[in-house]
């Protein structure tokens, strides 16, 4: 969710950059000049977050790849283990897998800003559960 946050925040910086820049008082050629370069910079900039996404999603891939390596041993127990918490182990494993996809997929999502959830504010606590 950061990561989104970063995005959004990226592309309203450069939306808002484009609408004081483009407002100016400026000729003809330098105005189409810098629109174009606005334009440029945009697109090198969503190029560069896109990046950043895929090798993000890249390393929790390798990430599960590597924990999927030691869940093969799983193959080897059974019921009657007699240390039972490699059980334990394992179980966290299994919750490394998925605390990595769901990073994955986000960072995924984050390559099309058009799929990135709205952005979240700090929703108030309800006072039942504050605490005195």
């Amino acid at each position: 969710m950061i990561e989104s946050n970063r995005i959004y925040e990226a592309l309203d910086l450069m939306g808002r950059l484009n609408i004081v820049l483009t407002r100016m008082d400026l000729d003809c050629n330098c105005r189409e000049v810098l629109s174009e370069a606005m334009a440029r910079f945009s697109s090198l900039e969503a190029q560069r977050l896109s990046r950043r996404s895929l090798l993000r999603a890249r390393d929790h891939k390798d990430r599960i790849d590597a924990v999927l390596g030691l869940l093969s041993e799983l193959d080897q127990l059974t019921e009657n283990e007699k240390d039972r918490t490699v059980f334990t182990e394992m179980a966290l494993l299994f919750d490394e897998i998925s605390k990595s996809a769901e990073a994955g997929a986000a960072a995924l999502r984050n390559i099309d800003p058009q799929c990135l959830p709205a952005p979240r504010e700090e929703a108030p606590r309800p006072l039942s559960v504050i605490r005195r």
